[in-house]
């Protein structure tokens, strides 16, 4: 009975020092204490869509690379845009990638990267239509998505509280709101809405560019105010702007090459 108890006692012993190992391994490991929290909208092709339960996108793609080069792993969640903020500004998440512009205003309350991404305003209408400049979208029905940049290119012509302004969670519900006739435009990023045209060519939509209207924009990584992985986000996406990595993911997703001059200067 002893000899059984003395072997029971060291099988246990060594069953729980290989359990300790395991947990070791699970918890302070490099890679594990290394995983970042991000969150995105992942209703915004190319930038971030899903594909399937996937999330994907260009913005996806930059992220894990500038992630990488400083260091750390991601772990990616569509939140959508108003919630992305909110998990942010409550450091529920260490940041958040998702064709975010930076503004005056978000400044206030975030912290953003050196930018990333050139953009501008454009309108999308149907073939067809009368519109032809951003003047014309005066007395029009006008969808964008709430909170955006877009928003404010439209609120700018129609008014702060213009009855004719739409709004919605995303841009895929904006433009199915032209698709059906209830709006004349939509007014969103150009990347989003000329990706769009590009691929549903049976939609008999055109994009119309007005560069006296709508001013260059710029995309950043959002971190929450007084965030220390800004400064190791910085260096890190200079890195992959400098070696290549940026242009090659850029040619991948848009297949023309990145104003990399322009970004270093806006810094």
């Amino acid at each position: 009975m002893k000899k059984i108890t003395k072997l029971s006692l060291l099988f246990i012993v060594a069953f729980a020092a290989i359990l300790t190992g395991c947990g070791s391994n699970e918890t302070s490991g490099d890679s594990d204490s290394k995983t970042l929290k991000v969150v995105t909208n992942a209703a915004y092709a190319p930038m971030e869509y899903m594909n399937g339960d996937k999330i994907e996108g260009f913005d996806i793609d930059f992220i894990n690379a500038v992630a990488k080069e400083a260091g750390y792993q991601v772990d990616i969640k569509h939140t959508g845009w108003d919630a992305m903020f909110v998990e942010i500004e409550d450091k529920i998440s260490d940041l958040a990638v998702a064709a975010i512009t930076v503004t005056d205003e978000r400044k206030d309350s975030y912290d953003f990267s050196v930018p990333y991404y050139l953009s501008t305003n454009m309108i999308l209408v149907k073939e067809g239509s009368d519109i032809k400049s951003a003047a014309d979208l005066k007395d029009k029905k006008v969808a964008v998505q709430n909170g955006t940049t877009g928003q404010e290119a439209a609120e700018s012509i129609l008014g702060e509280n213009s009855e004719q302004l739409k709004k919605f969670e995303d841009n895929n519900i904006a433009i199915q709101e032209l698709l059906s006739g209830g709006a004349d435009a939509v007014v969103a990023d150009n990347t989003v809405i000329e990706t769009y045209v590009k691929n549903n060519p049976d939609q008999k939509l055109q994009v119309v560019e007005d560069a006296t209207a709508f001013d260059a924009e710029f995309y950043a990584i959002l971190f929450p105010k007084g965030s220390e992985l800004k400064a190791e986000f910085d260096k890190a996406l200079n890195t992959i702007i400098d070696n290549g990595k940026y242009a090659e993911l850029y040619k991948e997703w848009f297949g023309a090459e990145p104003d990399v001059e322009g970004l270093k200067a806006q810094q």
